[in-house]
């Protein structure tokens, strides 16, 4: 595989400890953590059906993988032994759960371990965006004071929609609240434990709202569910945060709108070209991003491998999951 280095099991291991393939980037200390417990084979990020293939072994019982890696029907099928399937984040869409769940293996996520780091870094990216801050630092090492500046916009007492209302959502909007914000929510159910407003359709949602924040799981049933009937709809003053998926927003409509300025401004913590980034939004107004960390910190990250480990031990333990798929 290329730029992968694959660690097999080391001779003279215990046996009978299950074998892990792990195709994320993990730390030496997480790995560590993982192998006083498993046997482990480290082959992290391959790109292709192909990479997945090389680094299946037919003794493999847990794949550690997540969202973005994903693991293929054929990496699967390669697997005999395979038992469990588990995402080290929340999202899980390129996981081929059909071809697992064939197979009768169990699935697990991360959902809840990185909450507050998601919900805590689509608060930095609206203020950033809607304060212009990253410009406004660009402007003053330029030389420039307030005098020569647009003012910048108020973030409090304005209207946050949020596309998706799972936890990472109901986090925003607490966080929301102490800015004032009037709040609401578009997502395949109405919740009856919250008071705020409920919008059926994004479209809706975008119409109501100056301020929208998406945390839609990723995959072909969100796929450019953000377009460009939806950005236009948000407004000349509507600013659009995604620390969702890409694939949940159209790239090209975006740039369109920031291009006539049919759009205040964006802040992406992801894009459809990750890992290489979205160039045709470069030098647009109002744009923020940042390189898919809104659910990465050391607490995060621990906190993921650790809940890892958890849904593993009770696996073969034969006690239920703690955050089934």
């Amino acid at each position: 595989m290329k730029n992968v280095v694959v660690e097999s099991p080391v001779a003279g291991e215990d046996p009978g400890k299950p074998l892990v393939l792990a195709l994320v980037m993990l730390s030496d200390e997480h790995l560590a953590l993982i192998k006083r417990r498993y046997r482990v084979i480290y082959a992290p990020k391959p790109e292709s059906v192909h990479e997945q293939l090389e680094a299946a072994h037919p003794d493999v019982q847990v794949v550690l993988t997540s969202g973005v890696i994903g693991l293929c029907a054929e990496a699967i099928r390669a697997m005999p032994r395979l038992e469990l399937i588990c995402a080290l984040g929340v999202g899980y869409e390129n996981i081929d759960v059909i071809a697992a769940r064939a197979q009768g293996i169990a699935l697990a996520n991360g959902a809840g371990v990185n909450a507050d780091s998601v919900a805590d870094h689509a608060m930095g990216l609206l203020l950033a965006t809607v304060r212009g801050i990253v410009t406004l630092d660009a402007q003053v090492r330029q030389g420039l004071w307030r005098d020569d500046l647009p003012l910048p916009a108020d973030v409090s007492g304005r209207r946050l929609g949020l596309l998706g209302f799972g936890d990472i959502g109901q986090r925003i909007a607490r966080r929301a609240e102490a800015f004032n914000l009037q709040i609401a929510y578009c997502a395949r159910r109405k919740r009856g434990n919250v008071n705020y407003e409920y919008f059926g359709t994004v479209l809706e949602l975008a119409r109501w709202c100056d301020f929208m924040v998406v945390i839609v799981p990723g995959g072909p049933q969100t796929h450019h569910l953000v377009n460009a009937q939806v950005i236009d709809a948000l407004g000349p003053q509507g600013v659009l945060v995604n620390v969702a998926r890409g694939s949940v927003v159209d790239t090209d409509a975006l740039a369109q709108a920031l291009r006539k300025r049919a759009l205040a401004g964006a802040g992406l913590d992801v894009y459809e070209t990750e890992p290489e980034p979205p160039k045709i939004l470069f030098g647009l107004p109002g744009v923020v991003l940042t390189p898919h960390v809104g659910g990465s910190s050391p607490q995060a990250v621990l906190n993921s491998v650790e809940r890892f480990l958890a849904n593993a031990d009770r696996h073969f333990q034969g006690q239920e999951l703690i955050s089934r798929i």
